[in-house]
């Protein structure tokens, strides 16, 4: 029986997505590089923030130190999550229905902490949450399920009563892995990928309105 829910942020709860996709390619052409490879953002998703700024530096050559890429890619993307960023159709009332049935959720995501709390907080979801945890917490990212078993242990319960809700496929295998249930909410972003990761998932959803049908009869 499900007894907590643990959100992804970025494609899950906000519709932030795009902005990764063109953020990389932006910050290669403002450090030279004219002709950015189309697939970049994909080989950053696997990847801690730490990591994709260390694969910058070594792939493209760039003259600038691992904290110089951080803080300048943060810089670019800030504006967009204070003030541009909406949530994705149905997160509210899927929340509602959660605090309805008295079941506690958090957010786990690989997104800078600030930004992350920034966006939470201007959709008004921010004090809603039980934690949100982020690579400062948990350094390995989602490469590895401490963020999610990180996320259970706060919440109270264990991982196969925790479920996690994610639209990238590395995670939503992550999470399996660990015991976790999962379920899948699609997004633009994933498309290529998203008959992969139905098959994967132990649900799959094409919005949050869906995946809040699994709670109304609870």
């Amino acid at each position: 029986m499900i007894k907590g829910v643990i959100f992804d942020l970025d494609g899950t709860l906000i519709d932030s997505m795009r902005i990764w996709y063109d953020i990389d390619r932006r910050f290669l052409r403002e450090n030279g590089v004219t002709d950015p490879p189309e697939d970049i953002s994909d080989r950053m998703k696997k990847m801690t923030i730490e990591d994709s700024s260390q694969y910058f530096i070594t792939e493209f050559g760039l003259d600038c130190t691992v904290s110089d890429v951080v803080t300048r890619i943060e810089e670019m993307v800030r504006v967009e999550y204070e003030e541009n960023i909406p949530l994705k159709s149905g997160v509210v009332e899927m929340l509602d229905l959660l605090d309805s049935k008295g079941i506690p959720y958090g957010v786990a995501t690989a997104t800078y902490k600030g930004l992350a709390e920034a966006a939470l907080k201007r959709c008004g979801i921010y004090d809603r949450m039980q934690f949100v945890y982020t690579d400062r917490e948990y350094p390995n990212g989602k490469r590895f399920p401490d963020i999610f078993l990180g996320g259970a242990k706060r919440l109270g319960i264990a991982p196969e009563e925790a479920l996690v809700v994610e639209d990238s496929l590395h995670c939503i295998e992550t999470a399996r892995e660990a015991g976790f249930p999962t379920a899948a909410i699609y997004d633009e972003a994933n498309a290529a990928e998203w008959e992969e990761i139905k098959a994967f998932s132990d649900m799959s959803f094409k919005d949050m309105n869906g995946a809040a049908a699994l709670f109304n009869n609870m």
